[in-house]
């Protein structure tokens, strides 16, 4: 069973991706909700969080997503404070997550394929970790739309650190792109999933 990483920039359609894959019989999961988990659930995580940031990133000892993302994505310092303490966190979930899904794989009805969905897996140095990547690509102006949508908090901040979308795309195994109807997306995902389980 191959292990995916799964990749684009904001506003590409990762999370539509995932769930289509997920439709499709490919065992999934979102690093972002790897960190969302982590941050409800890591009191020393939230601790060094609050210890960086103030005591406004966890109001009521509960982390505010957004705080922390204006804060850290703000300062280039602080961005590279909270990638390290978090990369090595989320790599240790993801590693146990494929191992589980690895074990379950040895059954006929296993899933396709294991897809981690990986928002910075190039710059993150993890897209040797994986048998395949795939990288999701939309228009400019149809990313712009939905970043705006999901009001995205410093969006060009955000974007700045990334590989752009072009240059994801020459480093991934698998091009897909989202720029049509989610039926489309999933015609594209699916004929992935053909040549890696071929």
């Amino acid at each position: 069973m191959p292990s995916v990483g799964l990749t684009g920039g904001i506003g590409a359609g990762k999370s539509t991706a995932l769930a289509a894959l997920e439709r499709l019989g490919a065992a999934v999961l979102s690093t972002d909700a790897v960190v969302h988990e982590l941050y409800e659930r890591d009191p020393r995580l939230r601790e060094a969080l609050v210890g960086r940031f103030g005591s406004e990133v966890a109001p009521a000892g509960v982390v505010d997503r957004g705080a922390v993302a204006e804060r850290a994505f703000a300062n280039p310092n602080d961005r590279g404070w909270l990638e390290q303490l978090l990369w090595p966190l989320v790599g240790a979930r993801v590693a146990a997550w494929l191992q589980e899904v690895r074990a379950r794989g040895r059954s006929r009805a296993g899933p396709r394929a294991a897809v981690v969905e990986v928002p910075l897996l190039f710059e993150s140095g993890m897209g040797d970790s994986y048998d395949a990547t795939i990288a999701v690509v939309a228009e400019e102006s149809v990313r712009r739309e939905r970043a705006a949508r999901r009001a995205h908090v410093l969006v060009d901040e955000r974007a700045a650190r990334q590989l752009s979308q072009q240059q994801k795309a020459l480093r991934a195994t698998f091009v897909v792109r989202n720029d049509g109807s989610e039926e489309d997306l999933a015609r594209e995902l699916s004929a992935v999933l053909d040549k890696l389980s071929g």
